[in-house]
């Protein structure tokens, strides 16, 4: 989905106009994939614009970047107030949003320590990323043939540029043949997630999720279906998930900030279900849908701008 160009991008503290955003072409990130990121969702809800979460991306951001070492030169007030101000610079209602920390221009080496660490906060317009009609009618899905990586090689924890080579070339599969999305299974074989969501199963009513062992990024939208799925009284299972009982599920699907709530029709040509989104995750939907169109917001999950 190309991007949509808006006026201002924030680098490094100061608002500049989106053709001004470059790095140099040595810079590190470029060369061996020091970069952390997040994605962000601001809706338009009926009660005004609100950012969906932000201060638990913000810390998932910290997290990531912590785990490899790497100080963010911004507090998590500043980094907030940062994304709001991009929002508004930019006069957007509604909008994805990207902070990027990476390593620049400095060392051209394995060894990251003399490279700067810098800050990027872009947001541009964002529809449906699998698709409008997704949400409603699922998608096809297959089992990828490439694993997520064992636990001791890199942290799956952390969303790092790095780790989306491996989501890079399971999206790449699926799509080539002729499929929506890819499911890998985690270095022991059982189900971990697609490649840029999470993945959950129901089956006799009981929701079932890969634990965040099986190499996932604990996922913020994950989270909170595991919440609102709670409230809504179902029994929410994290356990190790065989690749064979995503086949015999009764409804499966996808979350995750790009993808919301996604049904899955079909996996390797199998039907799930009806072959469409089932009863278990409509209702999830129209709770997720309630707080982030309408602002019914019971959880403080909502930040207005």
């Amino acid at each position: 989905m190309p991007v949509k160009k808006v006026d201002k991008i924030w680098q490094n503290g100061t608002l500049i106009n989106w053709d001004d955003a470059k790095i140099h072409i040595l810079s590190h990130a470029i060369h061996y994939g020091s970069s952390w990121f997040e994605g962000i969702r601001c809706y338009e809800t009926k009660k005004g614009s609100a950012i969906f979460r932000l201060e638990p991306h913000m810390r998932r951001l910290q997290d990531s970047t912590r785990i490899y070492r790497v100080e963010i030169p911004y507090t998590m007030e500043q980094m907030i107030a940062a994304v709001k101000e991009t929002i508004k610079v930019n006069k957007l209602k509604s909008c994805y949003i990207r902070p990027l920390v990476y390593r620049g221009y400095g060392e051209v080496g394995v060894n990251p320590i003399g490279s700067p660490v810098e800050l990027v906060i872009a947001v541009w317009e964002w529809g449906a990323y699998l698709g409008a009609e997704a949400l409603e009618k699922g998608i096809d899905a297959c089992v990828a043939t490439w694993r997520r990586a064992a636990p001791d090689t890199f942290a799956s924890m952390a969303k790092s540029g790095a780790n989306y080579l491996n989501s890079q070339i399971i999206k790449h599969e699926a799509i080539v043949n002729g499929y929506a999305e890819g499911i890998a299974l985690d270095a022991f074989g059982n189900v971990s997630e697609g490649s840029g969501e999470n993945i959950f199963l129901v089956r006799d009513k009981v929701i079932y999720t890969p634990p965040i062992a099986a190499a996932i990024l604990p996922g913020i939208t994950r989270d909170s279906v595991m919440t609102l799925a709670t409230d809504l009284g179902y029994k929410v299972v994290e356990m190790e998930i065989p690749r064979e009982m995503l086949y015999i599920s009764d409804e499966a699907f996808f979350t995750g900030t790009a993808a919301e709530i996604t049904p899955i029709r079909s996996i390797d040509k199998l039907i799930i279900g009806k072959g469409k989104a089932g009863p278990i995750t409509l209702e999830l939907q129209k709770a997720f849908f309630d707080i982030i169109h309408n602002g019914n917001d019971k959880y403080g999950w909502l930040m207005f701008l």
